[in-house]
């Protein structure tokens, strides 16, 4: 394990050169320099703060070979998603990622949804309508979590609200461990969708009862992944993409 060699990937990986890295850590770029390799080692409250910076945790830092894993992200493709219906609930809250899909999860096992399919898929997104007073003042932020619910399964659980999504075309990239610093994954996955999209001559094009986003959490081979989704227009007009993953 070469910590050097971790803290020159993250700092790549949130696109930063060694002397704005330098600045932050109240340090020379020269010691940023043997820092990375290996010439000399963060003292432990310079490691706290370089977790922080790059918003992962202290133990992968110190004791994961976080520069030699797989590739980040996957490559883009860009793929059909059949019509499904879903189960959706929005909570404006400091950390409403984990406190809306603890909602959903517990909605799911009052409705019977888990014991009709176990494995059933929960998706999220940004809601983008908590105003900026709520976020600058409160500090609240504003997320939406949803199951899609299987065919075949009904209920009458309150709780939630009901919707149909349409069939749509979406590019798609896979983020291998994106909570470890995730605040560059990402975000850097979806610009890359953007880049993606822009090359080949696709857009972004709202529809109503289209989602223009979602993402997909799951555990593959004790990995934690995330699929990003992002709808483009019709892609039957080409067989060729562009890939820059």
């Amino acid at each position: 394990m070469s910590l050097g060699k971790n803290i020159q990937y993250l700092r790549k990986q949130k696109k930063i050169t060694q002397e704005q890295l330098a600045e932050m850590m109240s340090v020379s770029r020269q010691t940023i320099s043997k820092w990375e390799t290996d010439e000399i080692i963060p003292e432990l409250n310079k490691l706290v703060a370089l977790s922080d910076v790059f918003s992962c945790k202290l133990d992968a830092l110190v004791k994961e070979d976080m520069h030699t894993r797989d590739e980040v992200y996957s490559e883009i493709i860009v793929k059909k998603v059949n019509a499904f219906k879903m189960a959706s609930y929005v909570m404006l809250t400091p950390n409403p990622e984990d406190d809306v899909n603890f909602y959903m999860e517990n909605w799911a096992r009052r409705s019977g949804l888990l014991d009709f399919q176990p494995d059933a898929m929960r998706i999220g997104w940004d809601f983008p309508f908590a105003i900026s007073e709520l976020q600058n003042r409160f500090g609240l932020r504003g997320y939406v979590a949803a199951y899609i619910l299987p065919e075949g399964f009904e209920t009458s659980c309150p709780g939630v609200e009901f919707a149909v999504q349409n069939e749509a075309d979406y590019a798609v990239i896979t983020i291998h461990d994106p909570f470890a610093a995730a605040s560059g994954r990402i975000p850097n996955a979806y610009k890359k969708i953007m880049e993606f999209l822009q090359a080949n001559g696709f857009r972004e094009k709202p529809k109503k009862d289209i989602l223009s986003c979602f993402e997909h959490v799951y555990e593959k081979e004790g990995i934690t992944c995330m699929d990003v989704y992002i709808h483009v227009d019709s892609v039957s007009r080409t067989d060729s993409f562009t890939n820059f993953s």
